[in-house]
């Protein structure tokens, strides 16, 4: 069986946003970084190499039962990935309309400009997930 690479590394999550090429994907990621940073009360962690996560929560496959950040995101080169505010098992959170430009994932949403989304939207999003799945 494959080793879970989403776990908690103990990377330094300031160094790995700092060390991201791109100006503009690197300053998202300190922005996102600090919206749930507030909005969770957590401190951000790594998850694998590229994933920065909020919390714990348990998810069970058919593998087993893991653990997974419960908000998160990664500043990938094509899109800020955020996850935790979509489930893609259901419809898509209505809240999402009002975002702005974005496309969805599986269980997660992509963002091209984070200029371009409504922040108070997603910060609710983040909340609403972050609540959500701390029941």
């Amino acid at each position: 069986m494959a080793e879970i690479k989403t776990k908690p590394t103990g990377a330094d999550v300031t160094a790995f946003l700092d060390g991201i090429d791109s100006d503009r994907r690197r300053e998202e990621g300190h922005a996102v970084r600090e919206l749930m940073e507030r909005v969770t009360g957590q401190p951000a962690t790594m998850w694998g190499p590229t994933m920065v996560g909020f919390g714990s929560v348990p998810y069970t496959t058919t593998a087993g039962t893991y653990e997974t950040f419960v908000v998160g995101f990664s500043p990938r080169k094509a899109a800020l990935t955020i996850y935790g505010i979509h489930d893609g098992d259901g419809p898509p959170e209505p809240l999402l309309e009002r975002l702005g430009p974005h496309t969805l994932g599986k269980s997660c949403v992509y963002v091209k400009r984070l200029e371009n989304v409504d922040i108070q939207v997603l910060e609710r999003l983040v909340r609403e997930g972050w609540e959500r799945s701390r029941g």
